[in-house]
């Protein structure tokens, strides 16, 4: 049995270490397509085509369920893959309506009308081609109201931390939350719409300042997948056997994610 995560490159490592250890019992294959990292840059089109590709690739591997932990996938191919292309026997889930839910405090399938919560000023942090689908601010008026989202594009973030360059990652991150509260100066919350940012999360906490909620989505995710596999238990799929893949060089890869989790990591080719 095996469920499949999958992220542009190696950021959805934050949730596949966040779900591993919710549900050890589970096997998880996780493929990173670091070849064509990062998505964030790309239009609609190409990401749904690398998105899909990716996921019929895990499907080869025995997933019948597939995590998108890339939020720009989640952002610009999910709902169109929802709509048009995933065959009844399978189920693709991204990471937005978690958060969400956890951001409005709604429970899990919780369908009424949108109502006030508790917070009105939100930050989100995300790759352009996430801000620039509205994925977010669409799929949070279907649960709440009066809740005003000001959106950073966060260019430069993941190369930088794909290239293993945390200096220029930091700098980068407060960067960007100086213009973002040039437009927001007192948000209350501040979400991290990028699964490769939560490597980030105490720079962007301590650029945000005292008072501001920061929402990272890998232990958010995991909690919402156990909760959605005791009641789906059926949809982890025939496949026993936890593996990385990757589309760019394994050796490179895999040094780079023992560098990010600090544990050893052994990827090998998709």
């Amino acid at each position: 049995m095996a469920v499949g995560i999958f992220d542009s490159g190696l950021g959805g490592l934050t949730v596949h270490n966040a779900v591993s250890a919710r549900l050890p019992d589970v096997p998880f294959v996780y493929y990173g397509d670091s070849a064509h990292a990062p998505y964030g840059v790309r239009d609609a089109d190409d990401v749904y085509k690398l998105t899909t590709r990716a996921v019929e690739r895990l499907w080869d591997e025995g997933c019948d369920l597939v995590i998108l932990a890339c939020n720009t996938a989640s952002a610009a191919a999910l709902r169109r893959m929802q709509e048009t292309w995933i065959p009844t026997d399978k189920r693709v889930l991204g990471v937005f309506v978690p958060l969400i839910e956890a951001l409005t405090e709604r429970q899990w399938g919780d369908n009424s009308p949108p109502r006030q919560v508790g917070v009105q000023n939100v930050a989100l942090f995300a790759t352009p081609a996430t801000v620039a689908s509205r994925a977010f601010q669409r799929e949070l008026a279907f649960r709440a109201i009066g809740v005003d989202v000001e959106a950073q594009a966060c260019g430069g973030v993941v190369d930088a931390i794909e290239d293993g360059d945390f200096i220029l990652a930091e700098a980068m991150v407060r960067s960007h939350v100086d213009a973002l509260k040039r437009k927001m100066p007192n948000p209350e919350a501040a979400i991290l719409g990028c699964t490769h940012y939560p490597l980030m999360a105490e720079t962007f906490a301590d650029a945000l300042g005292d008072g501001v909620k920061v929402y990272s989505q890998a232990n958010i995710v995991a909690e919402s997948l156990a909760d959605y596999l005791k009641r789906h238990p059926k949809m982890v799929g025939a496949s026993q056997e936890s593996k990385y893949l990757t589309t760019g060089d394994p050796q490179t890869v895999s040094s780079r994610a023992t560098q990010f989790l600090k544990r050893e990591i052994k990827f090998v080719s998709a």
